[in-house]
């Protein structure tokens, strides 16, 4: 990820510190702030250029949650909430204002990169219509997939599947998730059916499939070995 620049915005100034450690060390560019007013001043002073934003929620001044509505009265720029509360209701709220992805501390540096990645993946306008993961090309605007540069034939639901996996490579995702992602939340069957249709992609993916982990107790990761 070259030139993409993320504003970090968190009072703890070790908590800035380890977030840009690690972001640097991908490639980002970092700018910081330590409470919610400086926040928005240096949004307002470089909206061209910040392409996310990492958002504490409990900060002096203002907090998270009034940052996010002023900046969402003008932006649509990506936005993940940083908060030390794991409560079901907050993440509601959180996505009610405009919240693209939450994580509660702590949590992992690794896991947080990659959830900037996949945002970012999601956002990008400048995404590539065909993309390789390891041998499986997937062409976004034919929706066609091959391995190996031969075309397999695949189910719509198998192809967003497959898509909300390697668009969230790294990142173990609940059955749940899943389900209220591709399925959609007006969906009221058994989560089961998630593993027959992971069972048939793996197998439509030859030896390819085994990047398709199964994550004990949570649901799926997608990671090139």
């Amino acid at each position: 990820m070259n030139d993409v620049t993320v504003l970090v915005v968190d009072d703890e100034s070790r908590m800035r510190k380890l977030i840009r450690d690690f972001l640097v060390k991908n490639g980002y560019e970092i700018l910081e702030a330590g409470d919610g007013e400086e926040a928005l001043k240096v949004f307002e002073e470089n909206e061209n250029k910040i392409q996310l934003i990492l958002l504490d929620v409990m900060m002096p001044k203002l907090d998270g949650w009034s940052v996010l509505r002023q900046i969402r009265q003008k932006s649509k720029v990506p936005i993940i909430m940083l908060t030390a509360r794991g409560e079901e209701q907050d993440e509601l709220f959180g996505f009610e204002l405009g919240v693209d992805e939450y994580i509660a501390k702590p949590f992992s540096p690794k896991i947080l990169v990659a959830r900037v990645e996949a945002i970012l993946r999601r956002t990008n306008p400048e995404e590539k219509k065909v993309k390789d993961y390891g041998g499986i090309e997937i062409d976004t605007e034919g929706r066609t997939v091959k391995v190996d540069g031969k075309e397999i034939e695949m189910s719509l639901r198998e192809y967003e599947l497959l898509k909300y996996l390697v668009d969230n490579e790294k990142i173990a995702l609940s059955r749940d998730k899943i389900l209220n992602n591709v399925w959609n939340y007006d969906y009221y069957g058994d989560s089961r059916t998630i593993d027959s249709h992971i069972k048939k992609i793996r197998h439509k993916l030859g030896k390819k499939g085994k990047y398709i982990e199964t994550i004990r107790g949570i649901g799926y990761k997608f990671e090139i070995k």
